[in-house]
């Protein structure tokens, strides 16, 4: 099949259950276009919208499960201080990397910088699978283009290398940090395992069908449909067996696109994949702590309606925002625009969406509603609001059915929604995002190695699901690595998560390749990470903020040494 067709504007990516009672009905549907079957539980289907949602009819209530999420990035002398340089100057210990992979799945790499070969000028990167372009996809893999390391050598043997991988890295975060996690020795920088080799996937645009569903503003370029992200992560998988090397994979993405229940299809199947030996998973926890994108409150039976106030400034344009509420519990909403018009209590009922536009001002109005959700039996209810007035818009929430009365509600991610727009009531905790709302993977946030002070962004735990969050921090401000422009900094928990990648891959090497413990996996390398923490006194652990402490390899290595 010519992948061309993939990339049209008409075109949708789906995520369904394998072995689910409608399966059938959307493999066998003339309408799907092509398949990618990921190990352990779930299928990514790709078929035109109008086919989609003629599909959808066969999915019932679990419609909303199948829909992906739109991600974005987590970003806005750290090595030292996480105990990671003294591990690799260790001489008994003289950890690098060697011999294990590190996966990212972002915006690409500039494969040509320097930070990314060895001394006789071939590359540490083994393969480089760009999914924003149709070409020869990997084997097996419905999309994309593949570069293996003879090609990339080939072509940095050349005068002009992108005629030959023309793949390049405009956004520069999957570069810098692939540096700080696997950079080579380069003018007094060095990445936390500069002997792992790389493995990039460079992450498709999510499809105009999702860009437009999850009001993702125009110009925001870097938003990835999570099914994109569940085939990247794949593809690493794949090719570390191949190899047959351990891999660690570092996440660097985040959403507010969902219920933060942790039962998402991404948030389980990173689950599942962390527990193969092996493999280590990495993930940001955002930086939402100061957004003001969180509302909560405490509701009961017979109390008056809560209301859920939103701030919007000048040339907003459109809002999208989840309100979540336990299993137990069923709520509905009502709304007030600034001019105050108001649309009256809609009943809850699952599936159901009102679409309206207000009569006294220029926009437009969607609510719906989705329970129970798969894995939590939680509700999920949806408000989009379309062509913004500004001034502050009010959602009312009933509550029709109240025993655990707890109400969230997240806006989009710093950049998936204009700065102008914020709860007039937030609350900085529960501001994980998804996927570190999971459970598997090592959840990280970040500090300032500089003043031993929390990263004032990173974002606060707990979540919905587990009240231990996050796991750690690691260095997140003024952290040094390579941009495709050269030398630079970055703050935030992205690069946060490239430094405790890299301290994992570190691990990898001790545990697989040395063969002192082929039974290594996430959790076993979150166990002791947790254990060889930094702490002080003067903080109880585990934190909403800090987590059980900030990375320390070196003690780890040390507690590790007394069992």
């Amino acid at each position: 099949m010519n992948d061309d067709i993939l990339y049209s504007p008409d075109v949708v990516d789906f995520i369904i259950r394998k072995d689910a009672s409608y399966e059938r009905f959307i493999l066998e549907n003339p309408g799907l276009i092509i398949s990618q079957t990921l190990i352990g539980t779930y299928t990514i289907c790709y078929a035109r919208i109008e086919d989609y949602l003629q599909m959808t009819e066969y999915m019932g209530t679990d419609f909303i499960n199948t829909v992906p999420k739109v991600m974005g990035l987590t970003d806005t002398a750290s090595l030292e201080a996480s105990g990671i340089l003294q591990v690799q100057e260790q001489p008994f210990l003289n950890l690098k990397g060697q011999n294990v992979l590190m996966g990212f799945v972002d915006t690409g790499i500039d494969y040509t910088q320097p930070v990314f070969r060895y001394e006789d000028g071939t590359s540490k990167i083994q393969y480089i699978y760009d999914q924003s372009v149709p070409g020869i996809p990997p084997e097996g893999f419905p999309l994309g283009t593949e570069y293996t390391n003879e090609q990339i050598n080939e072509a940095l043997a050349s005068e002009n290398p992108y005629d030959i991988v023309p793949q390049r890295d405009v956004a520069g975060h999957g570069t810098f940090l692939a540096s700080v996690a696997a950079g080579r020795p380069t003018d007094n920088f060095v990445g936390a395992a500069p002997d792992s080799e790389i493995i990039m996937v460079k992450l498709k645009k999510a499809y105009p069908f999702y860009l437009e569903r999850f009001c993702v503003p125009p110009e925001q370029e870097n938003a990835f449909s999570s099914a994109s992200v569940m085939l990247g992560i794949e593809y690493i998988l794949q090719k570390a067996q191949e190899l047959n090397r351990p891999a660690v994979i570092c996440i660097g993405l985040g959403s507010n696109y969902d219920s933060h229940d942790g039962f998402g299809a991404i948030e389980e199947y990173l689950c599942n994949v962390s527990n193969i030996p092996g493999v280590c998973i990495c993930i940001s926890i955002g930086n939402e702590s100061q957004s003001r994108h969180h509302f909560s409150q405490q509701i009961t039976q017979g109390t008056p309606p809560t209301n859920i106030d939103i701030r919007v400034g000048d040339n907003a344009g459109n809002i999208y925002m989840v309100i979540t509420n336990n299993i137990c519990d069923r709520i509905s909403v009502s709304l007030r625009s600034p001019t105050g018009e108001v649309i009256n209590r809609v009943p809850a009922i699952s599936g159901y969406t009102l679409n309206t536009r207000l009569i006294l001002e220029n926009a437009s109005v969607s609510i719906s509603y989705y329970f129970p959700l798969e894995g939590s039996g939680d509700q999920l209810t949806i408000v989009r609001l379309l062509d913004t007035t500004p001034g502050v818009w009010t959602i009312t929430v009933y509550g029709d059915i109240i025993i655990n009365g707890s109400i969230n509600a997240w806006l989009p991610i710093t950049g998936f929604v204009s700065p102008t727009v914020e709860f007039l009531s937030s609350d900085p905790y529960n501001t994980i995002t998804s996927p570190a709302t999971g459970f598997g993977a090592i959840r990280c946030g970040a500090y300032n190695s500089l003043r031993s002070s929390l990263y004032p962004r990173s974002s606060w735990g707990p979540t919905r699901l587990s009240p231990d969050a996050p796991d750690l921090v690691a260095p997140g401000f003024q952290v040094g690595g390579y941009y495709p422009t050269g030398y630079g900094t970055m703050d935030g928990t992205s690069a946060a998560t490239a430094i405790t990648a890299g301290a994992c891959a570190l691990m990898l090497q001790w545990g697989i390749v040395e063969g002192n413990d082929l039974g290594f996996c996430t959790p076993v390398i979150r166990a002791f990470l947790i254990r060889g923490c930094s702490r002080t006194d003067l903080i109880e652990y585990p934190n909403p903020q800090w987590g059980y402490g900030a990375l320390n390899l070196l003690q780890t290595f040390s507690y590790m040494r007394q069992l």
